[in-house]
């Protein structure tokens, strides 16, 4: 009684939402300390408390026979059904990384995929260290932001397999979501803005060139046609001077706080670079999408090769049970045989003694 679903809970990827967990695991849940004196009566109020003694991140250990209690929770959420709102404050919510952690792992489980989106992408922001269990009881440290990519892009984390969401391509181009716009796009905004910068102080730098040159006995009618007239230039020497005080422009700003990386390339070849780097994500989710459906493909004629076997196996054993009754029965017929002969016997020995 104590492991079954509330009765109101709505199915999940059209089953019950304890079925999300794999059968084996959900047996070593019900069975551990854990779950039989902490998560015993638990209501969605009380389970709040129980998130935030959470202590570290993990799956089965131990020779797959030990739960941690972050999975245990995990259960005990799919068995209660929280409300949605509730789910939502444990994501947004600042204070307890784990209970956030607890949060975000629940909605990618139950969630649309519209949703996942939307609430696990802004953790991409949160960098805080997270206490990772192996298997081998062992912990390691993982950021909030890794854990979130990998609730987003892998199959299977702290041994619970992740029901399939839609890619994030295939939706932008249905209109159904934004964009994302990374954080690295702010270092963006800054280089355009120091080439402004550097545009104005070349210009201002110019115009005060060019009063220099007209006192030095230089028509401005001349010095204006400078840029189609090569030959007044290179005799004012204004490619050398200029060339001389745009080194020290640079030099001045190149201890700048927001200098621009000159190996970078400029805005446009940037956006480009982008509309690349979504062509090349596109094609690994592609290739990763060939990979799992060949990985499906190998599964089914495992399974049907299995199917085979066991058909095989139950053929054998029921030939093996006939042969067994067909020798019961040649038994059987034996001793029958045998107490008839034995009763004619008796009948003709009681016959004879009578006679006498």
């Amino acid at each position: 009684m104590a492991n079954r679903t509330v009765k109101d809970a709505a199915t999940v990827k059209g089953t019950n939402p304890q079925y999300l967990i794999e059968k084996i695991i959900r047996t070593r849940i019900y069975e551990s300390k854990f779950w039989k004196e902490e998560c015993f009566a638990l209501s969605a109020e009380l389970l709040v408390d129980k998130a935030m003694e959470l202590k570290y991140l993990g799956g089965v250990y131990a020779g797959n026979v030990k739960v941690s209690p972050f999975l245990c929770l995990i259960l005990k959420m799919l068995q209660i059904q929280p409300e949605k709102d509730i789910i939502v404050e444990f994501i947004t919510q600042p204070d307890f990384k784990y209970v956030r952690a607890l949060g975000a792992l629940y909605m990618r489980l139950t969630g649309t995929s519209l949703d996942c989106y939307k609430y696990l992408e802004p953790l991409y922001l949160d960098y805080r260290k997270l206490k990772r269990m192996d298997r081998n009881g062992l912990f390691d440290l993982v950021h909030m932001d890794e854990y979130v990519d990998d609730l987003l892009r892998e199959e299977r984390i702290l041994d619970i397999i992740l029901p399939r969401i839609q890619k994030r391509h295939v939706l932008e181009e249905m209109n159904q979501l934004e964009p994302r716009v990374s954080a690295l796009m702010d270092d963006g905004d800054v280089d355009v803005s120091d080439d402004d910068v550097d545009m104005k102080e070349n210009d201002h730098h110019h115009h005060h060139h060019k009063n220099d040159s007209s006192s030095n006995n230089v028509s401005a009618t001349a010095y204006g046609n400078s840029n189609s007239s090569n030959t007044n230039d290179v005799i004012n020497g204004h490619r050398s001077n200029n060339y001389n005080n745009n080194e020290r422009l640079r030099r001045s700003r190149s201890g700048s706080k927001h200098r621009r990386n000159s190996s970078r390339s400029p805005a446009h070849k940037r956006k480009r670079s982008h509309s690349k780097e979504r062509e090349s994500r596109r094609e690994k989710e592609r290739d990763r999408e060939k990979e799992r459906g060949e990985k499906d493909k190998e599964r089914e004629r495992d399974k049907k090769d299995r199917e085979k076997e066991r058909d095989k196996k139950d053929r054998e054993k029921d030939r093996e049970r006939e042969r067994n009754r067909h020798k019961e029965r040649r038994r059987s017929r034996s001793r029958e045989k045998r107490h008839r002969r034995n009763d004619e016997d008796d009948d003709d020995g009681y016959h004879k003694s009578k006679r006498r």
